[in-house]
């Protein structure tokens, strides 16, 4: 909902829905949405003047925009500014269903006639009056504003790097240039939610950052102005039409988060502050321009000097000096351009002076980190007679069969969410252990260190005793693999040294085996130029002169592990390559010894495959693996569904389907006051809520009945909750976590507000999944599933 800036943006109160209006007092400033009173008790009026809502319009927006969410739509209207009336802002909250498009044209139709603006809050909420960032419970479309500059310049720039808009929308307002502003939108897959919604929002900051836009759109509860409504302000009135539609056109939330991340900012839009300030000397000058005492130049020697030590702290502070060389360059500069030089004792003041100002803004200095391997004199090459002749012993792998050699590079790739992590801290625990893991072997146990950047401390503690490894493989590993937690650093200059610091500190007395680094994106480091993943020369700077210098810097032999995120293929391209996948620059395939790419062949199905790919030894099969009981294991790919498995997959899904649809049935019907039998229930729901007949309904019911899934509710147990007596053999259905209502009604004493009562519904029977005898329940408040139930 961009707060269009044709003048000054709207204050808070006016625009933003931010503000407490909507949440404090509900009642006061709520639209009650009564299509046959409000909004139409008179023929619309057509304006000689002005555009009118156009409901097509508005259908399309809110398509895009919340076709896929549920919830309910926080809507906004107030007068827009210099129109020269008054009128208090009108807030509703509409249901996301096929009834929003029309409800939304019949209330902008009425705020066209009151002279407002429609506004809404592009993510849906739970309950009416919820309004703020955190009531904002899913969201499906990424938006920027653009409503600045070169509008058309901006535009190409974004459909060039993150593909076409889904939406293109012109908000009215106009620049002093004479372009129209406006709403650019990508409309995803699936609505968003949770942590995601936050990724979004930032993903709409780093947009608008990258080409000059609104950075407003960083909070979740942003409004923004409807498609199809009028535009009110200083006198002008137009409609915020929609100029580019591809209504099909849906982005996937990690492709689009990669293809973000890799977008340059718009030309003339700069991410970083400039060196030189309006009151200050640039810094190319000050470097080869004499200065002389006594005022005599453009500047003084103190301006001089205070810049050029600027300069030279800032290189020193990046890494990209020493702080010999800074101080050497510095000196330099002392002498070729200030006549007569400053004292040393006083460049040395001012030095320090300025960099502990510098390190107090900017934090700790990136301090290069040295290679600790000396470059050969001469290049080693060899014959092939030497070659041939030389029979001594292979070097002992880190992790066989030549999955990591010595000073090799593994490269473990996966979608995100796949179990990469998982199965990688378990990995590392055996090898620590020296115990063999999916048919990886070690020598022996292995000194590693888990360089991780995702995880946060207590949630990465909780993972590591959660583990479910037997104690003894603990106890072995327990010295030999330390891990960090989440990092918020670059492995960087600065980021190496600190990372071989830790390195030392933790194994001072033996070599490490294996450095792990998971994952690239988050450590990542371009180099001077700033380059990204998906960049081949920032990729080979990050391998070459960051990652093996840092391995050459604690142990040359070492192993390094590398974790990455991989693309989407289809599921041709992975069977044909599965390395194609791993995301970023193609200079990382080509550079690594052994890649790793964990997968599911099937999205409906809990197995992965492992895809291996080998440089240093003969080729592996791929293997397929699953996490059972906590553990991760190897599957016998005979144990695969090989005819018909998608069909078969299909089946099994609609089966569950069925399950899910019956015990959300019985949840339902019993806050409404209503339980059943087996029989009942069967006759009540054939053929509705997507279930089949009676016959079908009944062999659902007593597989749930089998699995514990659900349990029963007769006897004195029924009478005590108002139930009539059952001659059944079961009595009533009942499901976890069940509320029945009573029929009574309960009123706040605060609020006045009457809501039903409902009582918890407690199982008093269940079905023996041995003998199918109906048995009583030992413990009602606990639900127990039997062995291999679903939990």
């Amino acid at each position: 909902m961009s707060k269009d800036t044709t003048d000054p943006p709207e204050p808070p109160e006016d625009t933003d829905m931010r503000d407490d209006s909507m949440t404090d007092h509900p009642e006061a400033n709520l639209v009650h949405f009564n299509p046959w009173r409000d909004f139409n008790d008179a023929a619309p009026m057509l304006d000689p003047f002005g555009d009118e809502p156009d409901p097509a319009q508005i259908a399309s927006f809110m398509e895009v925009v919340f076709g896929y969410c549920d919830g309910l739509i926080p809507v906004r209207s107030f007068i827009d500014k210099g129109q020269g009336i008054d009128g208090r802002p009108h807030n509703i909250w509409i249901a996301a269903d096929e009834t929003a498009p029309e409800k939304m044209a019949t209330f902008a139709g009425w705020a066209a006639r009151e002279g407002a603006a429609v506004y809404v809050i592009p993510g849906t909420v739970a309950e009416s009056g919820q309004a703020k960032a955190t009531d904002v419970a899913q969201m499906q479309a990424v938006v920027v504003d653009i409503d600045s500059g070169d509008i058309a310049a901006k535009r190409a720039h974004l459909e060039r790097h993150l593909g076409p808009p889904t939406m293109v929308v012109e908000s009215g307002g106009i620049t002093p240039e004479g372009q129209h502003k406006a709403h650019v939108w990508w409309k995803l897959t699936e609505p968003a939610e949770g942590d995601d919604i936050q990724r979004l929002c930032r993903l709409r900051g780093d947009i608008a950052a990258k080409v000059g836009g609104d950075m407003h759109f960083r909070s979740a509860h942003q409004p923004i102005r409807v498609a199809g409504s009028v535009y009110y302000k200083n006198g002008l009135k137009t409609l915020v039409r929609i100029v580019d539609l591809n209504a099909g056109l849906e982005r996937d939330l990690d492709e689009f988060a990669e293809a973000v991340a890799d977008m340059p900012p718009a030309p003339g839009v700069s991410l970083t502050p400039d060196f030189a300030t309006p009151d200050k000397p640039a810094v190319d000058d000050v470097l080869v321009t004499p200065v002389r005492e006594g005022g005599a130049d453009d500047w003084s020697r103190f301006e001089g000097a205070s810049a050029a030590i600027g300069y030279f702290i800032r290189l020193v502070h990046e890494g990209r000096l020493s702080k010999t060389e800074g101080w050497e360059a510095i000196c330099g500069y002392n002498a070729a351009m200030l006549r007569p030089q400053w004292p040393v004792d006083r460049l040395k003041r001012e030095s320090e002076r300025l960099w502990a100002r510098h390190v107090e803004r900017h934090g700790p200095p990136l301090v290069r980190l040295d290679s600790a391997a000396p470059l050969p004199d001469e290049m080693p090459t060899f014959t092939l007679g030497q070659l041939l002749d030389d029979t001594s012993p292979m070097p002992a792998d880190l992790i066989g069969p030549r999955v990591l050699t010595p000073g090799g590079l593994l490269v473990l790739g996966g979608a995100p969410k796949v179990g990469k992590s998982d199965l990688l801290i378990v990995w590392l625990v055996h090898m620590a252990a020296g115990v063999p893991f999916l048919g990886f072997t070690p020598p022996r146990p292995l000194r590693i260190f888990y360089l991780q950047a995702e995880i946060q401390y207590h949630y990465l503690r909780e993972r590591m005793q959660q583990i479910g490894l037997p104690p003894g493989l603990v106890a072995a590993a327990r010295d030999n693999l330390v891990v960090t937690p989440k990092l918020k650093m670059l492995l960087d200059a600065e980021g190496s040294a600190r990372v071989a610091a830790a390195i030392r500190a933790a194994f001072p007395d033996d070599p490490l085996d294996i450095l792990c680094i998971d994952p690239i994106r988050n450590l990542f480091d371009g180099g001077p130029d700033g380059g990204g993943e998906n960049d081949n020369a920032a990729m080979m700077f990050f391998l070459k002169d960051r990652v093996e210098v840092l391995r050459d810097h604690v142990n040359p032999d070492c192993g390094v592990i590398l974790v990455h995120h991989t693309k989407k293929l289809s599921k041709h391209q992975v069977k044909e390559d599965p390395f194609l996948a791993l995301s970023g620059a193609s200079a990382l395939r080509g550079f690594y010894t052994t890649g790793l790419i964990l997968h599911r062949p099937d999205e409906e199905a809990s197995e992965r495959k492992l895809e291996i790919e080998l440089r240093n030894g003969p080729a592996l099969k791929p293997k397929l693996v699953d996490k059972v009981k906590g553990a991760w294991v190897e599957v016998n790919p005979m144990n695969e569904r090989l005819v018909r498995a998608e069909q078969g997959a299909k089946f099994d899904a609609e089966r569950d389907r069925k399950g899910e649809v019956i015990v959300d049935i019985l949840h339902r019907e019993a806050r409404s006051g209503r339980m059943y039998t087996m029989t009942l229930f069967a006759e009540a729901f054939e053929n509705k809520s997507g279930l089949s007949g009676q016959t079908s309904i009944r062999e659902r019911l007593n597989v749930l009945t089998t699995k514990g899934v659900v349990k029963f509710v007769k006897g004195d147990a029924a009478s005590d909750l108002g139930l009539a007596s059952d001659r059944s053999k079961y009595g009533y259905l009942c499901v976890e976590h069940m509320d029945l209502a009573t029929g009574e009604d309960a009123t706040d004493a605060e609020t006045g507000e009457v809501t039903p009562v409902h009582v918890r519904v407690f199982p008093s029977h269940y079905k023996c999944p041995q003998t199918g005898a109906v048995l009583p329940v030992e413990n009602p408040a606990v639900w127990v599933y039997p062995e291999g139930g679903e939990a």
